[in-house]
């Protein structure tokens, strides 16, 4: 597989892997386990249950890709969706199965408001942040940061050069940490 692979629109991954194609599933896969496990760790709140999670969603995603209708470009929508119905289950059953230690343990990370506020402000600036950037380099943060395309990919998927992209992405990346650090700066 060569990088330029990467930019293969996920219909003709999807109607590959629903024919039985384990390598169209691989490559799926390797597009989206990363954003999928950040979606599952978002819910769950703990690395051990996103990886478990993610591993689910995927299973699920492989059983249930053959009677998917792709109705976008992207496939990572319908694996969100997915993963927040396999997140629901992992903490129905940590409600229903933990013991009170367990939950007790748990607690005050969920009631942490202060450090819900500040992770909330945090996010809202990048939000705005990104708002602010040219076309290019949100199609550039959205295609690298969200979907987790390498430069090669981004950079044919766009029209440009790889060395625009890494160049743009890097500044992108500072401008976010800069934006992130005024925010949790009190």
């Amino acid at each position: 597989m060569t990088m330029n692979d990467d930019v293969i629109d996920d219909r003709a991954l999807v109607t590959r892997a629903a024919a039985g194609s384990d390598e169209a599933f691989r490559t799926l896969y390797r597009s989206y386990v990363r954003p999928v496990y950040w979606v599952a760790f978002g819910l769950v709140g703990n690395a051990a249950d996103a990886e478990d999670v993610t591993q689910e969603t995927f299973v699920t995603a492989w059983r249930k890709i053959p009677s998917l209708r792709l109705e976008g470009v992207s496939l990572l929508p319908w694996l969100a969706t997915i993963c927040r119905l396999q997140a629901q289950n992992r903490l129905r059953a940590r409600r229903r199965h933990g013991s009170h230690a367990q939950l007790d343990a748990e607690i005050p990370s969920l009631v942490d408001v202060e450090a819900q506020v500040v992770e909330a402000e945090t996010v809202a600036a990048i939000l705005a942040a990104v708002d602010r950037l040219s076309e290019l380099d949100r199609e550039i943060f959205r295609l690298c940061a969200a979907e987790g395309y390498g430069y090669e990919a981004a950079a044919a998927s766009l029209g440009v050069t790889h060395g625009t992209v890494r160049n743009r992405l890097s500044r992108i990346r500072s401008r976010m940490r800069a934006n992130a650090m005024e925010t949790e700066t009190p």
